[in-house]
């Protein structure tokens, strides 16, 4: 649900904008559209993981109803727009924990399954790491930069700490491509710090860039990381090194 609300308030964002309206001017407006995100992603996820039409229409009764029922009175003027938006929360929460207890059987044991969902459904589903990636970097289109050179260090830090939790480093040969990255990405930093800022900026951005290589290639092989965070982890690369493009390209 989240989820769906970091990538989909963007599109209202536009939408809205286009129309001349603000969800921050209507505090109305803005609850139902956090209910129409909540409730798409939820949906897609059910489905996803094998719940019934029936059980998904309840739910999504007991996410988007709580925030219609209270546009009266915050339309009479008896709740102001953070009162509506977090007596929506709550009522929310309070009818999704009713029907799941309602329905205590189904949602305490595993259900059908992503197989039983439409192809669609099951497409959408199985990229939920991208899906995350993506909410995750959504401010970057509208607000893009150029990170700092520390921050590359996060990226073969990364492959090495899931990797030795993992057990996939025992390889030596693979263990030794490991260490060879973050000599690379260690040096690159170095270089990026004794450099000139738009060279400095270029060198990061290209790190960014360089890495999401490496997780597909890790994503592909099915090595050293599970695949869902090669996924994840190539989305989110992919995002800041286009996004610090632009804003190079834009900016210098």
């Amino acid at each position: 649900m989240v989820v769906g609300m970091m990538l989909l308030d963007p599109v209202w964002d536009a939408v809205l904008g286009r129309a001349d309206l603000s969800a921050a001017a209507h505090p109305d407006l803005g609850a139902l559209i956090t209910a129409a995100d909540m409730t798409v992603a939820m949906t897609i996820w059910m489905l996803y993981r094998g719940h019934g039409r029936s059980s998904v229409a309840k739910m999504a009764a007991a996410t988007a109803i709580p925030y219609l029922l209270l546009t009266v009175p915050f339309r009479l003027g008896f709740l102001s727009g953070e009162q509506l938006m977090m007596g929506g929360h709550v009522l929310m929460l309070s009818a999704m924990v009713a029907v799941m207890l309602a329905h205590r059987t189904e949602y305490s044991h595993p259900v059908g399954g992503a197989h039983t969902a439409h192809p669609l459904i099951g497409v959408l589903g199985r990229r939920w790491p991208s899906w995350i990636a993506l909410a995750l970097v959504a401010d970057n289109w509208q607000h893009p930069s150029v990170t700092s050179a520390w921050a590359l260090l996060i990226l073969p830090a990364g492959y090495l700490l899931l990797g030795g939790i993992r057990g996939r480093l025992r390889d030596r040969r693979m263990l030794v491509l490991q260490l060879g990255g973050l000599a690379l990405y260690v040096a690159l930093i170095l270089l990026a710090l004794n450099a000139g800022p738009a060279l400095a900026a270029w060198l990061v951005v290209g790190g960014w860039g360089i890495h999401a290589l490496w997780d597909a290639a890790h994503h592909r092989a099915n090595a050293v990381v599970p695949r869902a965070y090669a996924e994840w982890c190539c989305v989110l690369d992919s995002v800041i090194a286009l996004t610090g493009v632009l804003f190079l390209v834009t900016t210098q």
